[in-house]
Protein backbone atom coordinates (compact mmCIF):
# COMPACT_ATOMS: atom_id res chain seq x y z
CA UNK A 1 0.00 0.00 0.00
CA UNK A 2 1.15 3.12 -0.84
CA UNK A 3 2.09 5.56 1.71
CA UNK A 4 -0.01 8.46 0.22
CA UNK A 5 -3.33 6.26 0.94
CA UNK A 6 -2.17 5.22 4.18
CA UNK A 7 -2.06 8.77 5.04
CA UNK A 8 -5.39 9.64 3.68
CA UNK A 9 -6.89 6.92 5.37
CA UNK A 10 -5.12 8.07 8.44
CA UNK A 11 -6.65 11.48 8.17
CA UNK A 12 -10.10 10.13 7.50
CA UNK A 13 -10.13 7.75 10.62
CA UNK A 14 -8.12 9.99 12.92
CA UNK A 15 -12.01 11.91 13.51
CA UNK A 16 -13.42 8.51 14.61
CA UNK A 17 -11.22 7.60 16.82
CA UNK A 18 -11.01 10.93 18.53
CA UNK A 19 -15.00 10.51 19.13
CA UNK A 20 -14.57 6.75 20.70
CA UNK A 21 -11.47 8.06 22.98
CA UNK A 22 -13.33 11.10 23.61
CA UNK A 23 -14.21 11.13 28.00
CA UNK A 24 -17.59 13.30 27.09
CA UNK A 25 -20.05 12.79 24.57
CA UNK A 26 -19.02 16.12 22.98
CA UNK A 27 -17.12 14.75 20.00
CA UNK A 28 -19.06 11.95 19.29
CA UNK A 29 -21.91 14.59 19.18
CA UNK A 30 -20.01 16.47 17.00
CA UNK A 31 -20.34 13.56 14.33
CA UNK A 32 -23.15 12.61 14.67
CA UNK A 33 -22.27 9.20 16.43
CA UNK A 34 -24.89 9.77 19.35
CA UNK A 35 -28.65 10.11 18.44
CA UNK A 36 -30.25 12.74 20.61
CA UNK A 37 -34.21 12.45 21.18
CA UNK A 38 -35.54 15.65 21.98
CA UNK A 39 -37.71 15.57 25.57
CA UNK A 40 -41.66 15.00 24.68
CA UNK A 41 -42.18 16.81 27.57
CA UNK A 42 -40.39 20.23 26.18
CA UNK A 43 -41.97 20.54 22.42
CA UNK A 44 -44.11 22.88 22.24
CA UNK A 45 -46.20 24.61 19.60
CA UNK A 46 -45.68 27.87 18.10
CA UNK A 47 -48.57 29.80 16.65
CA UNK A 48 -47.76 30.01 13.00
CA UNK A 49 -47.16 33.93 11.84
CA UNK A 50 -49.70 35.99 10.02
CA UNK A 51 -50.25 39.65 8.60
CA UNK A 52 -51.73 41.69 11.17
CA UNK A 53 -55.60 43.33 10.36
CA UNK A 54 -54.69 45.97 11.19
CA UNK A 55 -51.27 47.89 8.86
CA UNK A 56 -50.91 50.46 11.52
CA UNK A 57 -49.53 48.30 14.38
CA UNK A 58 -46.39 49.00 16.18
CA UNK A 59 -43.92 46.21 15.57
CA UNK A 60 -43.14 43.98 18.33
CA UNK A 61 -40.27 44.34 20.93
CA UNK A 62 -37.30 41.97 20.46
CA UNK A 63 -38.14 38.99 23.11
CA UNK A 64 -41.60 39.63 24.15
CA UNK A 65 -44.11 37.13 24.37
CA UNK A 66 -46.49 36.75 21.31
CA UNK A 67 -49.78 37.52 22.08
CA UNK A 68 -51.31 35.08 19.82
CA UNK A 69 -49.50 32.08 21.44
CA UNK A 70 -50.99 30.45 24.71
CA UNK A 71 -48.99 28.94 27.24
CA UNK A 72 -49.36 25.07 27.99
CA UNK A 73 -51.30 25.12 30.79
CA UNK A 74 -53.74 27.39 28.77
CA UNK A 75 -53.95 24.98 25.75
CA UNK A 76 -53.63 21.95 28.26
CA UNK A 77 -56.86 23.79 29.87
CA UNK A 78 -58.49 24.04 25.90
CA UNK A 79 -57.89 20.34 25.05
CA UNK A 80 -59.28 19.34 28.31
CA UNK A 81 -62.43 21.55 28.27
CA UNK A 82 -63.65 22.25 25.27
CA UNK A 83 -66.74 24.16 26.49
CA UNK A 84 -64.30 26.95 27.77
CA UNK A 85 -63.19 27.46 24.28
CA UNK A 86 -66.36 27.38 22.26
CA UNK A 87 -67.71 29.88 24.75
CA UNK A 88 -69.82 30.30 27.97
CA UNK A 89 -73.29 30.69 26.34
CA UNK A 90 -75.23 29.99 23.28
CA UNK A 91 -75.14 34.02 22.61
CA UNK A 92 -71.49 33.66 22.41
CA UNK A 93 -71.40 30.59 19.66
CA UNK A 94 -70.94 31.04 15.80
CA UNK A 95 -73.00 29.80 13.54
CA UNK A 96 -71.26 26.65 13.05
CA UNK A 97 -70.70 26.00 16.43
CA UNK A 98 -74.55 26.14 17.07
CA UNK A 99 -74.67 24.01 14.20
CA UNK A 100 -71.95 21.64 15.67
CA UNK A 101 -73.84 21.23 19.00
CA UNK A 102 -77.20 20.74 17.63
CA UNK A 103 -75.86 17.95 15.47
CA UNK A 104 -74.05 16.52 18.37
CA UNK A 105 -77.94 16.00 20.05
CA UNK A 106 -79.64 16.84 23.09
CA UNK A 107 -77.37 16.69 26.42
CA UNK A 108 -77.06 13.80 28.70
CA UNK A 109 -80.11 13.90 31.32
CA UNK A 110 -78.94 14.79 35.04
CA UNK A 111 -78.68 11.52 36.24
CA UNK A 112 -77.12 9.36 33.61
CA UNK A 113 -74.81 8.67 36.12
CA UNK A 114 -77.41 6.62 38.20
CA UNK A 115 -79.08 4.99 35.41
CA UNK A 116 -75.76 3.60 34.41
CA UNK A 117 -74.99 2.13 37.46
CA UNK A 118 -78.67 0.94 38.10
CA UNK A 119 -77.76 -0.93 34.72
CA UNK A 120 -74.78 -2.44 35.71
CA UNK A 121 -76.17 -3.27 39.04
CA UNK A 122 -78.84 -5.52 36.79
CA UNK A 123 -76.19 -6.96 34.45
CA UNK A 124 -74.09 -8.27 37.51
CA UNK A 125 -77.15 -9.93 39.46
CA UNK A 126 -78.12 -11.64 36.29
CA UNK A 127 -75.66 -14.78 36.88
CA UNK A 128 -75.15 -17.84 34.74
CA UNK A 129 -75.65 -21.15 36.06
CA UNK A 130 -71.87 -21.86 35.22
CA UNK A 131 -71.03 -18.54 37.06
CA UNK A 132 -72.71 -19.80 40.06
CA UNK A 133 -71.16 -23.24 39.83
CA UNK A 134 -67.69 -21.64 39.44
CA UNK A 135 -67.93 -18.50 41.22
CA UNK A 136 -70.08 -19.64 44.65
CA UNK A 137 -68.10 -18.15 47.25
CA UNK A 138 -68.27 -14.52 47.22
CA UNK A 139 -64.89 -13.05 48.29
CA UNK A 140 -64.42 -12.36 52.06
CA UNK A 141 -64.82 -8.57 52.61
CA UNK A 142 -61.29 -6.80 53.45
CA UNK A 143 -62.69 -3.53 54.01
CA UNK A 144 -62.21 -1.78 58.30
CA UNK A 145 -65.35 -0.52 59.89
CA UNK A 146 -65.45 1.85 62.66
CA UNK A 147 -66.40 1.45 65.56
CA UNK A 148 -69.00 4.81 66.17
CA UNK A 149 -69.72 4.52 69.81
CA UNK A 150 -65.99 4.22 70.89
CA UNK A 151 -64.88 6.33 68.35
CA UNK A 152 -67.30 8.76 69.48
CA UNK A 153 -66.55 8.46 73.35
CA UNK A 154 -62.56 8.82 72.68
CA UNK A 155 -63.10 12.61 70.74
CA UNK A 156 -65.28 13.44 73.46
CA UNK A 157 -62.62 12.47 75.82
CA UNK A 158 -60.15 14.30 74.13
CA UNK A 159 -61.91 17.70 73.70
CA UNK A 160 -62.26 17.41 77.36
CA UNK A 161 -59.03 17.03 78.04
CA UNK A 162 -57.97 19.46 75.67
CA UNK A 163 -56.39 17.00 73.23
CA UNK A 164 -55.77 16.68 69.59
CA UNK A 165 -58.85 14.83 67.91
CA UNK A 166 -55.62 12.53 66.52
CA UNK A 167 -54.15 11.21 69.80
CA UNK A 168 -55.22 7.73 70.27
CA UNK A 169 -55.99 4.93 68.20
CA UNK A 170 -58.92 4.93 66.17
CA UNK A 171 -61.20 2.10 67.54
CA UNK A 172 -62.17 -0.45 65.04
CA UNK A 173 -64.83 -3.26 64.55
CA UNK A 174 -62.88 -6.57 64.63
CA UNK A 175 -64.09 -9.00 62.33
CA UNK A 176 -63.64 -13.03 63.46
CA UNK A 177 -60.58 -15.04 62.54
CA UNK A 178 -61.73 -17.49 59.59
CA UNK A 179 -61.50 -21.09 60.38
CA UNK A 180 -60.13 -23.70 58.06
CA UNK A 181 -63.68 -25.29 57.38
CA UNK A 182 -64.74 -21.94 56.37
CA UNK A 183 -62.13 -21.35 54.08
CA UNK A 184 -63.00 -24.90 52.36
CA UNK A 185 -66.58 -24.22 52.51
Amino acid sequence: MNPSRMLLAAAALLPLALAACGSGDDISRTFGLTRDAPDEFQVTTRAPLSMPPDYTLRPPRPGATRPQEQSPRQGAEAALAPQTVLGGGDADLSGGQQALLSAAGPAAPADIRRRVDADAAMEQSDRSFADQLMFWRTPPDKTVVLDAQRESQRLRENAALGQSPTIGDTPIIQRRQESFWDSIF
